[in-house]
Formats: structure tokens, sequence, C-alpha cells
């Protein structure tokens, strides 16, 4: 059951989503491999870079303010936004994997905070004599790891999300600091060198004495992904197990050889896809709407800019060689005191990072507890609860932490965190893919205050799934498994939120209403193949179920269906009320036998009035209506004298008409289909063949034969074989000669009698009726059919021409 979200005093304003979504932009990967991508690509191929993973993520920024100008974001942020708009079923499914990457994320920075450390460690060991176990401890990752987590939990359990922005402000102006540093240092190389940007490329390694990063194959590009956190090391023997394994591709000289674009490409993207940090702050802030878009806008311009600038300022200034060795820190030996500022500088971005993730995945946690998407409700209920006035979601960031101290214990998350940016793009991609079906949809309800461009939103979202193969294509195909899998998870657990989400109604609306008008305007061939559009009007469709069951078999796969209820009465309230109600049970009853029929219902005072308003109204599916379909009982024809009375009405408009004679029987066994032709009714036979090939279509009837019965006067049946052959040679009856079984009838025997005896084994009995033996005889037209089971009464308007 979905769950009320919690009255929570709302404080912040655009500051915190800007510096959030800011900081964790110029991260980690900033400092420990853009210089790699500069040394491996060039300028041009780092700027190509820049440009291309800004391809994604400024239509997804401007998604966002889109969506965030349009309605109110509650807590939760993307998954929010996703959940609302794709439905619960789906935005969960996404919100859950999202939140796993936004928790992993949380490990992934405070490793990455830990490479900060290095040099300190590095040089601690040089200088001081200690045991090996000492020294094996200050070289792992959870040594500072640990600590830092600990330092974090204690922050935003006990303070909250107040402490963790100003201590944002605090590692963002430390990051400030750093930036600064570095641009106003200067090296020999900046010096002495003119700068190329069509040289700042490096084909071979001339370094003998440095260890480079540089994958040439898959496995080596799982190896040192994206998401990498080992720095590249001198080769020597007591560090070969921390580097791993060296790239088995070499020149001939023993050193690595020059990478691919998009490896590299695929090692830099995640520094760019911090745009959206800062939207999971959405439940604390004052104006969502507002906050959102100037704040991710701002973030990603910025972003954007600062890497240009950064990867300028790296080419100018060191050659190729040292900016791609990876041994490195080579934003320390370009900066203004870079030894002591770019460590505090690289710790500074990571924690930020993190603290960013660990405000943000709690939340989105807490929102995905509070729509009630986990099996039990206890579970759903802890993990909702709230802390004080701000609703500080505690619970969910115990589970976060804990989840991220596993991770960090782990130690190796190489390749998790390149499928975490595979789901990262899936949730990009469902940002833009939002903003563009919105656009499409048209709805008249979504008027944001800041519109983006629905190919901006289209050319985003393919980019991200795009993307993603192009990155690692085995790591896009496990990402859409997992999602796949928790889409199961998600859809067994949660059976009645199972709804249509509304932008997807406005989409099908647009596409239903174009075809419709298109296939109006256009100029329909004359009527050679012909297909059912059948409406079918019953008002005793909770007593007996045949006229459904028929209807949705001629529907199922070649033809159209529409099923009218009606309920005799003036339109009233009352009557509106019931037939609301009728019409939702019987959507009910479609729905658990899986046809493709629409519902409707009608009120109106008369039988009468009733036929004359359906056989006028337009075709559903762009057709024009051609069949109608009535029932009756045998043993109980009180409505047949209705039909029998309209029927003059019902050929005025030149429709088709099929009426069903239900029995005690049903539809028995659905084996065998009897049909039966006489000199009387030729003009029903095609239409009759191709009623009964259409039932045979579903798979009800997929066991069901047809038998053909043509019974003609004993003393013209030679005569009437030779005009039946005539016809099938002609292709105007689309039967074999074999497969007609031909009956003399005596002057003393009715066809009725005859029928009777043949078919009291049918399952299904399909007789042809001409107008004027019922405008001669009335209701007795239909009677005489006592010993078999439900039969179908056919009258084609004209003969159908079967292919």
């Amino acid at each position: 059951m979905q769950q009320n979200f919690v009255n929570k005093v709302q404080t912040f304003g655009t500051a915190p989503v800007f510096f959030t979504a800011i900081a964790t932009i110029l991260g980690a990967i900033m400092f420990l491999r853009f210089g790699f991508a500069v040394g491996q690509v060039g300028f041009l191929g780092a700027i190509a870079i820049i440009l291309i993973g800004h391809a994604v993520t400024i239509p997804t920024a401007m998604a966002i303010a889109e969506i965030a100008t349009n309605q109110k974001v509650e807590g939760g942020g993307e998954y929010y936004i996703i959940s609302r708009s794709f439905g619960l079923v789906i935005g969960s499914t996404i919100g859950i994997a999202l939140y796993l990457s936004q928790a992993i994320s949380v490990a992934f920075y405070v490793m990455a905070f830990s490479e900060a450390f290095t040099i300190f460690f590095d040089w601690l060991i040089a200088t001081i004599s200690m045991p090996d176990w000492i020294v094996w401890l200050l070289r792992q990752k959870q040594t500072v790891g640990i600590p830092g987590l600990f330092l974090l939990t204690y922050v935003m359990l006990t303070k909250g999300a107040d402490l963790g922005v100003k201590l944002l402000y605090t590692v963002v102006a430390i990051l400030a600091i750093s930036l600064v540093a570095f641009f106003i240092g200067t090296t020999e190389y900046s010096k002495s060198h003119d700068f190329d940007p069509f040289k700042t490329r490096v084909d071979v390694m001339e370094r003998p004495d440095a260890f480079v990063i540089n994958p040439t194959t898959s496995e080596d590009a799982n190896n040192y992904g994206s998401d990498s956190l080992t720095l590249g090391r001198p080769f020597e023997n007591d560090r070969r197990a921390e580097i791993g394994p060296a790239p088995e591709n070499r020149n001939e000289n023993g050193l690595p050889e020059a990478i691919g674009f998009f490896i590299v490409f695929s090692i830099i993207f995640p520094a760019f896809t911090g745009m959206t940090a800062g939207v999971g702050l959405s439940g604390d802030l004052k104006n969502p709407g507002k906050s959102i878009p100037y704040g991710t806008l701002a973030a990603t311009l910025c972003g954007m800019l600062m890497y240009f600038l950064i990867a300028w300022k790296l080419a100018v200034s060191a050659p190729p060689q040292e900016l791609a060795d990876t041994s490195r820190l080579i934003m320390a030996d370009i900066a203004w005191q870079g030894w002591l500022i770019i460590p505090i500088g690289l710790a500074a971005a990571t924690i930020s990072s993190a603290l960013g993730s660990i405000m943000v995945a709690p939340r989105t946690l807490q929102a995905i507890a509070r729509d009630g998407i986990f099996p039990t409700p206890k579970f759903n209920q802890w993990l909702s609860k709230g802390k004080g006035k701000k609703d500080e979601p505690y619970n969910a960031s115990v589970l976060t932490i804990m989840i991220a101290g596993v991770f960090i214990l782990m130690g190796a998350l190489d390749s998790v965190a390149q499928i975490i940016s595979m789901f990262f793009m899936v949730a990009y991609g469902s940002l833009c893919l939002i903003s563009f079906l919105n656009h499409f949809a048209a709805d008249p309800s979504y008027r944001p205050k800041f519109r983006s461009r629905w190919y901006v939103s289209l050319f985003g979202a393919i980019s991200c799934f795009a993307l993603m193969f192009f990155m690692n294509a085995a790591y896009a195909l496990i990402a859409i498994v997992m999602i796949l899998i928790l889409f199961l998870w998600v859809v067994n657990y949660n059976q009645d939120k199972r709804n249509l989400a509304v932008i997807f109604q406005g989409v099908i609306f647009q596409l239903s209403r174009q075809m419709q008008v298109f296939l109006q305007k256009t100029e329909k061939e004359k009527t050679r193949s012909w297909r059912p559009s059948t409406i079918a009007i019953s008002e005793d469709s909770f007593v007996r179920f045949s006229a459904f069951q028929l209807l949705r078999w001629i529907a199922y796969r070649y033809g159209f269906g529409t099923y009218i209820h009606y309920i005799k009465g003036y339109l009233s309230k009352e009557t509106n009320l019931e037939a609301a109600n009728c019409k939702k049970q019987l959507i009910a009853m479609a729905d658990v036998s899986k046809s493709n029929v629409f519902i409707d219902t009608i009120v109106s005072p008369s039988f009468t009035s009733t036929v004359a308003q359906i056989i006028q109204l337009p075709g559903i599916a762009g057709k024009e209506n051609n069949l109608l379909l009535f029932e009756y009982h045998k043993n109980h024809p009180d409505n047949l004298l209705d039909i029998v009375d309209n029927l003059g009405l019902i050929k005025s408009v030149d429709f088709d008409l099929i009426i069903l004679a239900s029995s005690e029987r049903g539809f028995g066994l659905m084996k065998q289909i009897h049909l039966w032709i006489s000199p009387y009714d030729f003009e029903n036979a095609n239409l009759m063949i191709l009623l009964a090939y259409i039932l045979l279509g579903h798979p009800d009837w997929k066991e069901a034969t047809i038998n053909i019965h043509a019974v003609f006067p004993e003393d013209s049946i030679d005569e009437e074989r030779e005009r039946l052959f005539l016809l099938i040679q002609t292709g105007q009856l689309p039967i074999s000669p074999k497969n007609i079984e031909f009956i003399a009838q005596k002057s003393d025997i009715s066809i009725k009698h005859i029928i009777n005896e043949k078919s009291k084994e049918a399952d299904l009995t399909i007789v042809g009726f001409v107008e004027k033996a019922v405008e001669h005889m009335g209701a007795k037209a239909f009677d005489g059919y006592g010993g078999i089971g439900n039969i179908l009464f056919v009258n084609a308007a004209e003969s159908k021409e079967i292919k």
C-alpha cells in the first residue's frame, strides 16, 4: 500500500543543488584520469570526449529542468520524476537500480579519497623503518576508506543533510583553491614549447621506467576501466600485486601502445555524469521547480567549461608521454605548490562526491519505500521512517552505509563501477525519454516554464543507450539483464501497481488520433479483402457469455471488436453510475480472458434507439464498422423479437449481420464447425466460410475442423452441384469440392430436420438466412433447431470476395 509523504521542513535553495552537482562533476576522475585522456587522444581528442559526453548530459539536464518546472518534485529526485512519469512499476525498477548505483558510488568515492593519501604513505614507508604488517596495512585502500566511511556515517546520522551541505561548501571551496593553484602553475615544458593542438597525443610510450594503464583489449578495458582506482606504479616486485597485470599488447621496445578513443571515453565519461546529483535533494528544497533546473543546468555548463580549460592547461603544460603516465599525479606536477594542494583537492573532490552520494542515495531509497514497492509492509515502513522535523532518512542511511561498507571491504570496484555507470546511463536515457514522450503526447496539463526541444530530448535518449554499447557492450548487456530481472521482481510483488502511466496513454492517444485521421483521409481501396470490424450488443452480459466469447474469437487476430452492454432506461445520474460499474466489470472480464475487445456501455430507452445509435458509431480502429452481432438464448428467446423487428433498420446501412442462438451446451469442446450451404443463400456462403476460418485462427479452436454440407432439392441436386463447382472453379468459393458433402433433400423433409440430424455433434453450426424469409416468417425463421448446440445465423450485405 502506498504511503503518504511526511510533512517536513524544506530549507535548501539553489546553491546546494549546484554545489552537489559541480563537486561530483569535478571529482576523482578529473584528478586521476583526465591527464591520461589528454595524453592518449590529444587536446582535440579530449575536446571531442567532452563534447560527446555532454551530448548526453546537457539533454538530460534540460529534460530535468523541463520536468521539474512542470510538476512538483517530491523526495527521491530522479526516482520521483521517473516513477511519476512511467508509472510505479517501471519507475521503481529504474529507481532501485539507480539507488544501488548511488549507494555503491559512496564506496567508490571513499576508495578514491584514500588515493589522496598515497603520496604521504609512500613517503612514510620510504623514510621510516616499520614492520612489514604496517607497510602492508598502509598500502590497503581500506585503511583510510573504512575510517572515512565511519566519519561520513557519523555526519549523516547525527547531523543530517544540514551539516552535509555545510561540509559540502567547505570542500567545494578547497576544490576551487586547488583548481586556481593548478591554473596559475607553470612548467618548463610550457615555457619552451609552442602549443600545437594537432600534435598533443602520445602514440608510443617513451618512458621505460613508468607503468601506464594502457588497455588495448576488452579484457584490459575491464582491468583498467572508467572507475579504476589503482594508480600505475614503477615496476617493483613488491607492488605488482597492487598494480595488477600489465597490458598484453606492447610495441617492439616492450612498452604499452596508445589505446582507442572509445576506451579512453569509457574511462573519462563518468566524470561528466554528476549533473543530476543535486536532484536527489528535491525533498529538502524550498522551490524544487526553480532550484533543480537552475542548479543542474548551471553545474552542467560550468563543468563543461572547466573541462575545456583543464584540457587546454594540461596540453600546454606537459608532454603527452607524461600526461598519459598514471604513475604520477600530473596535476600536482603542474600546479603551484601542487605536492600539497592537489592531494588535498583530490581528497576534497572525492569526499564531496561521497557526501553528495550519501545524501542522495538514502532519500531515493526512502521514496521507493514510501511507494510500498518492497515485498513486506514492515520493511517499507522501516525504510521510509524519517528522523526529526526534516524527516532525515535515518534507516535508509544505515542500509546505504552498510552496502557501501561491503564494497569497500571487497576493494575491487572496477567491474562493478562500470555496471553502475550503465545504470546511470539508463536513468539519464529515461529522463530524456520522458521529456520526449511528454512533447509527443501533447498533454494540455504539461506546461513547463522551461521547455527543451523534442529533438534534443530524443537525441539525448538515443545517445545514452547507444553510448552504453560503445563504452562496453558486455556491461551494457549485463545492466539490461539486471534491469529486466529487477522489473520481473517488482511486477511479481506489486500486482496492484501494474497501471499504464499517463505519459504512455497520451502517446497512444496521439498515435491513435493521427492514424485514424490518416485512414479517414486516405482513399480506401474497394473492399476486395474483407476484414471484420464487429459491434456486439447485449443486455445479458452478466447472464450469458456466448456473445462476448464469439466476439473475442472474431477480434483475436483478423479483425476488431467492440462489445456494448445495453442498459434499458433513460440517462440519469443513477444509470450513468450503473453503466460505469458495468463497464469496469466487463473490462476486468476481458482482461482475464486476454481478449482484444473494446468495451463500452450504452443507456437507451429502447432497443430500436440503441441499434440506431450504435450503427452510426465510427469505427474504433479507424475502419468503418461492418458487422453486427446479436445473441439470444434458444430456450428463452425474449430479445429475438426485438432483433427481428429492427432487421430493416440494420439492413438500411448495409451491415453484415450475425445472430448467435445460444444453447445449454454452449460451444462444447470447440472441435467441430459445421457449415451449411443451400441454394437460397449463396450470397452468404463466402462470409460464412470466412467466419469459420477466422474462428480457427484462435487458439481455443486450433484443433477444430470445418465440415461443409451443401443441401439441395433431390430433383435439382445435379444442376446445383455443377453450379457450385463452377463457383469454386472461378474462385468465388474458396473451398475444395472434396471437402463438401452434398445432401439431396427429399420433398417431405425440411432442411432444418437434415441440419438437426447431421450437426447434432457439432460445437458450432453456421447457417445462412435471407432477409425476405425473416420478413415473411418473423422469429419463426430461427426456430426448429432444438436438436443441436450453438447456431450462428449469417446474413451478408453483399457477397464477399475471397482471394
